[in-house]
């Protein structure tokens, strides 16, 4: 949302993510457009060349990559996204001008921690001194706030010193704008736990909107953003957080973020496909994204019956993530992921068993051959749902030849 906002403002904004889904370029964005592979290796090239003996991993190389791409860019603004908490992240490597922290759960134990205050402390190892650090978790840890508070950060925390509220009777807009200063690159960390549809119209036919309150002001009569489920309100708000954090160098008008908001595009997350039967694919692979997975799934229209492909990494909380979503899904098809961190179709059978699930699951060789049943045996009215792993929706686009937006 940063990205999109930021560029319909018309800054020249350079973005990295991980991990991608179909191709490696799709973490690298200059303009809202993924770089070329020539760029890519002419970064990598300049990299190698002065590492000397200095041992790189997958990921830092990637990151220095990355960044030496959007140095030769000269781009305004820089959103780079954390890869794994945060402390010790490559990322964190570059001093930013504003830390956003979106929300804190049980993920990545073995490097993060067992315990939300533990993996909290972790991911506030981006904040800076005197610099604003943004939290949307609405739950803040003790350890973040402490972190916070010992270190100088400015924290600002979802419900206290920005907040939103739905809006269905619009108000005058309130814009916060001031003189662009360009001369400078800026830098906003982010650490993630990862058109217009019908759920933002409202029973009388009548586009929903929103209020933003924050300390650089109040934004009234906001478009709900592209991407579907109820917990993007508060990820819209955590960018308005941020902006409003940067508006002195970066002043965004209510222009740009009405457009940034709602021509946001983010594949694979709760992407649902047009045709029949409705196909949704979402790369939900902790308990936090399973449990707003199944939110959403709540909200959509409910009689037929729900056909999940089902496939996730061994090292990953499958139970929970099974508990979350087993009240929403009637015909589970598991499959293996062909990678050395990838259950077994078997494995996940066992999870399935274990939350009490043994009728009406069905194992696969491969993901392919599951979403090839689903759409066999699926109606028109019925839905197939894609998820646990990245690998999960990947394989599943490059069966229907899609390609990331």
């Amino acid at each position: 949302m940063l990205e999109s906002i930021l560029h319909a403002a018309g800054y020249r904004v350079g973005c990295y993510t991980s991990p991608h889904l179909l191709v490696y370029n799709e973490r690298v964005r200059i303009g809202k457009k993924t770089v070329s592979d020539a760029e890519l290796c002419a970064s990598f090239e300049k990299i190698e060349k002065v590492r000397g003996d200095i041992a790189l991993t997958y990921f830092e190389f990637g990151t220095l990559a990355a960044v030496q791409c959007f140095i030769a860019h000269k781009v305004d603004v820089l959103i780079l996204e954390v890869g794994l908490g945060g402390r010790l992240d490559a990322v964190n490597v570059f001093e930013n001008d504003c830390a956003v922290v979106t929300g804190v759960d049980i993920d990545h134990t073995d490097y993060l921690g067992d315990t939300r205050e533990k993996i909290a402390f972790e991911k506030a190892g981006i904040f800076r001194a005197g610099k604003v650090a943004i939290c949307a978790d609405e739950d803040v840890p003790q350890t973040l706030a402490e972190h916070a508070a010992n270190i100088g950060a400015k924290l600002w925390r979802i419900g206290r010193e920005f907040s939103f509220a739905e809006n269905r009777v619009p108000s005058p807009p309130v814009d916060n704008v001031g003189e662009a200063n360009k001369n400078q690159t800026r830098t906003i960390l982010v650490s993630q736990t990862h058109t217009v549809d019908n759920a933002h119209i409202n029973h009388h036919g009548e586009q929903k909107q929103w209020n933003f309150h924050g300390p650089g002001g109040v934004r009234n009569s906001l478009p709900y953003p592209a991407l579907r489920g109820a917990f993007q309100l508060h990820n819209a708000s955590a960018a308005l957080a941020a902006l409003d954090a940067m508006k002195d160098r970066l002043p965004v008008s209510m222009e740009a973020v009405r457009r940034g908001l709602v021509e946001v595009v983010l594949s694979g997350r709760f992407q649902v496909l047009p045709g029949s039967p409705q196909i949704i694919l979402d790369v939900a692979h902790n308990p936090q994204a399973a449990r707003s997975l199944a939110k959403n799934l709540a909200n959509l229209p409910s009689g037929y019956k729900t056909f999940a492909v089902f496939a996730m990494l061994k090292d990953k909380d499958r139970q929970v993530v099974v508990r979350a979503l087993k009240d929403q899904i009637d015909v589970w098809l598991v499959a293996g992921i062909d990678s050395p961190r990838g259950a077994k179709a078997a494995e996940m059978a066992e999870v399935l068993a274990a939350e009490e699930i043994t009728e009406a699951v069905l194992a696969f060789p491969s993901i392919e051959n599951a979403f090839q049943h689903a759409c066999n045996q699926a109606s028109e009215n019925d839905r197939i749902l894609v998820f646990g792993s990245f690998y999960t929706v990947a394989e599943v686009m490059r069966v229907r030849g899609l390609r990331v937006s």
